[in-house]
């Protein structure tokens, strides 16, 4: 029998939850350069232990929340999880309910991702054809173990949501955020895009726990700024996240036995006739394609 390799998870802090996921780190902690060939990430890379698991924590906006989410280095951040040994990401980010169901507080872990960005570098894969499946951008397996512990977690998590990525930096229009809701998203943001597909060429299993902390515009709720909303509910809906990872994290038995479809994202995508692709190409691409094109790197 093949045993399966031991898990790392990377945990993209996005707003709230950055700060906190580092108070939790325990073992030996180290914090890394995040030099990789598509500029720095956004934040040093900082690995150590949250229960039971490995993690490498990196914050998608910075430290003292620099990057605004457009100019987000989304593929250094990503590329450096994956050559760093990560083989799942958990991604959290804030977001605007659409859903009369959806409360702000709770969290909801998408399994859909609608992309409406304009402006953001999408692959890693610009020397090369590459066309990975993105059907299910995020990992049914890591799902399914973060929904089981949040069955014992304080507040309601839902366990399925469709997450519509708009560019920003401004909040939505009225007339936009209806539009979303006609779309079928239950929630909007601005940060998981281009992040989920790279992670799947990246070969990682890829989940995003969405942190509602408002109404976003399409409601009318007698309040005088969105802003304000979210400033207040921001702690609780961290709170709640918080829980959910502190308990998953303890137990990762579940996610060791399930296979992730992420992880052989490349066997039928990469296109381009191997014999052309640049030896300075496999070099630079490396910790994306040894899996795949072992022989060659080789």
């Amino acid at each position: 029998m093949t045993t399966r390799p031991p898990i790392r998870i990377g945990l993209i802090g996005g707003t709230g939850l950055g700060d906190r996921l580092h108070d939790e780190l325990e073992g030996t902690i180290e914090e890394h350069d995040g030099s990789t060939p598509f500029g720095p990430t956004s934040s040093p890379v900082v690995t150590g232990r949250i229960g039971a698991c490995d993690v490498a924590i990196l914050l998608r906006h910075g430290r003292g929340h620099v990057f605004n989410p457009t100019h987000v280095p989304y593929r250094a951040n990503v590329f450096a999880l994956k050559a760093m040994g990560c083989t799942h990401v958990i991604a959290s980010g804030a977001t605007g309910s659409l859903h009369e169901d959806i409360d702000p507080g709770d969290v909801v872990l998408c399994d859909q991702i609608i992309d409406r960005t304009v402006h953001r570098p999408r692959t890693f894969f610009e020397d090369l054809a590459v066309h990975v499946e993105l059907a299910d951008p995020c990992c049914p397996g890591l799902r399914d173990w973060l929904g089981r512990a949040g069955a014992d977690v304080d507040g309601t998590v839902h366990r399925h949501g469709t997450y519509v990525c708009m560019e920003g930096p401004a909040f939505s229009t009225r007339a936009e955020s209806r539009m979303h809701r006609g779309m079928g998203a239950h929630v909007v943001g601005m940060t998981a895009m281009p992040e989920a597909r790279l992670a799947r060429e990246a070969e990682l299993g890829y989940a995003l726990v969405a942190l509602p902390t408002d109404w976003d515009a399409w409601r009318d709720t007698g309040e005088d700024s969105v802003l304000e909303t979210i400033i207040r509910n921001l702690e609780r809906s961290t709170d709640a996240a918080m829980g959910l990872l502190r308990t998953a994290l303890s137990e990762p038995g579940d996610l060791l036995k399930k296979p992730c479809p992420a992880h052989h994202a490349l066997d039928n995508a990469v296109w381009t006739d191997p014999s052309l692709i640049e030896p300075d190409v496999l070099d630079r691409l490396q910790p994306l394609l040894s899996r795949r094109f072992d022989s060659i790197s080789s």
